[in-house]
């Protein structure tokens, strides 16, 4: 299927959430109401039900999204990845540059993908406890409204990048959001379940800095992600309402895709988006175009970062050239023509640890690459099947499981060095956690005395410089 070349091109309207989880929307399954708004975009497109990540975190993550490659592909693993993307590696924005776009970012500096947009637009999109509740998606509306108008005014088509920081911490939504989803106290003195995340050396002093004094509870503190969610999701339909006034919503590709989820109390990793457990790995998909991609239809085959691009530029016509991609179109899994992407994948992380694996529909290999300030065992196995929130860790129950998952992987990870000539890039990282000189942890104690961070600007400037 393609899109006729003699008409004018669909504008891309690309909301890009960072840190949102897929089974906290209400339209992925999610049993509170967090998003309305894009429920209804879900009902008017297609949803991508095993739409994954799989190249943690947002620097990774994105560079696969706008390129249609995997790591092997942009050499991005990392998130304070150091120096510029491959340059053979095209990213959205040029290629839509090429085919006669504008193209604006809102709030995606610096980032190695972020080559080739026209325009830049700064928001503030962090907070801490003494600044007050945090409005960062009415911050990004502000300016993204002014410039969506300046955009459509053009006759020519344009692509429009958003990229959200709520539901990222800190999660501080604006009320009534930050009491929808919670009917408590959250500093009582007998719920201590905030115990070992305020004892958790690394990063107690940032989520002091944005969690309220006393906080006991960690439900208050999920809930506050949620409304966090559920508040961006208000401010998004604001968006739809001015594409809708604006007479170009049904002539625009609408995306709704995260770079990765977010870890909250689950294995320890709380409150953030390292490890590669699916909480972090599942991310949402859901595009609409009316015409060409179909209303109300749920895919249930697998689909990846690296497929958006080619997808893209099939529903927009975009001539991309010789330009060779490691993802694949979408296209044909909507109109039900092939039933799923591969199911058994490459999984990387290089976030708070260094951590590489394999994930089947059955099970998932974890293997560190150097210790952890978790203090988590070198290898990790997980019966997806029946143990899907991955609680019980059988490496050493199945080792010839773990041989198997070593031997698959590795053998993937041999064809793509031997495919793209680069050595994989999770494997050469050198002082990936920013202390120059240390090298790769000798210990887990080591790793949890060395890694911190501290409050919501040295976690700003962490992004902005790493990105």
């Amino acid at each position: 299927m393609t899109c006729c070349g003699d008409v004018k091109k669909p504008n891309i309207i690309f909301f890009g959430i960072d840190s949102l989880r897929a089974d906290h929307m209400s339209c992925y399954g999610y049993p509170l109401l967090t998003t309305p708004h894009m429920d209804q975009l879900a009902e008017e497109g297609t949803v991508f039900e095993k739409n994954f990540s799989p190249h943690i975190p947002t620097t990774s993550g994105y560079a696969s999204m706008f390129t249609g490659r995997d790591v092997f592909g942009t050499q991005v693993v990392a998130l304070r990845h150091q120096g510029a993307m491959r340059p053979e590696a095209r990213t959205l924005a040029e290629i839509c540059r090429d085919n006669g776009y504008t193209t604006t970012n809102v709030g995606f500096r610096g980032n190695p993908a972020s080559r080739g947009f026209d325009t830049v637009i700064d928001f503030q999109g962090w907070g801490s406890w003494n600044e007050g509740r945090s409005p960062k998606a009415q911050n990004l509306n502000d300016v993204a409204i002014p410039e969506l108008e300046r955009l459509a005014a053009q006759d020519k088509p344009f692509l429009l990048f958003l990229r959200h920081m709520d539901p990222h911490a800190p999660y501080l939504p604006p009320a009534p959001y930050e009491r929808a989803f919670y009917h408590g106290n959250e500093s009582d003195p007998n719920n201590r379940s905030m115990d070992p995340v305020m004892a958790f050396k690394p990063f107690r002093d940032f989520f002091a800095s944005w969690m309220p004094p006393g906080i006991s509870d960690k439900d208050y503190v999920i809930a506050q992600y949620d409304g966090a969610i559920a508040y961006m999701d208000a401010c998004i339909r604001t968006i739809f309402n001015a594409l809708e006034e604006l007479d170009i919503m049904d002539d625009s590709i609408v995306i709704i895709n995260s770079d990765h989820g977010e870890t909250l109390y689950d294995h320890d990793c709380f409150f953030d988006h390292h490890g590669l457990y699916d909480t972090t790995l599942h991310v949402p998909l859901i595009i609409r175009y009316p015409g060409l991609v179909p209303a109300g239809q749920r895919v249930s085959g697998y689909s990846f970062h690296k497929d958006l691009l080619p997808t893209i530029i099939e529903l927009a016509d975009l001539d991309a050239g010789d330009y060779q991609m490691d993802g694949r179109s979408l296209v044909p899994m909507m109109y039900e023509e092939e039933p799923s992407h591969e199911a058994e994948f490459y999984i990387t992380e290089c976030t708070w640890m260094r951590k590489h694996g394999w994930r089947t529909p059955q099970w998932k290999l974890i293997r560190a690459l150097e210790p952890d300030f978790h203090f988590k065992p070198a290898v990790e196995l997980y019966n997806l099947i029946e143990d899907p929130e991955e609680n019980n860790n059988l490496a050493e129950a199945e080792p010839e499981m773990v041989k198997a998952l070593s031997e698959r992987m590795d053998a993937f990870i041999a064809k793509r060095e031997a495919e793209t000539g680069f050595t994989n890039p999770i494997l050469t990282q050198g002082d990936w956690h920013g202390h120059e000189g240390v090298g790769p942890f000798k210990t887990s104690q080591q790793a949890y005395d060395t890694m911190h961070i501290g409050d919501p600007a040295q976690a700003a400037k962490l992004q902005a410089e790493s990105r």
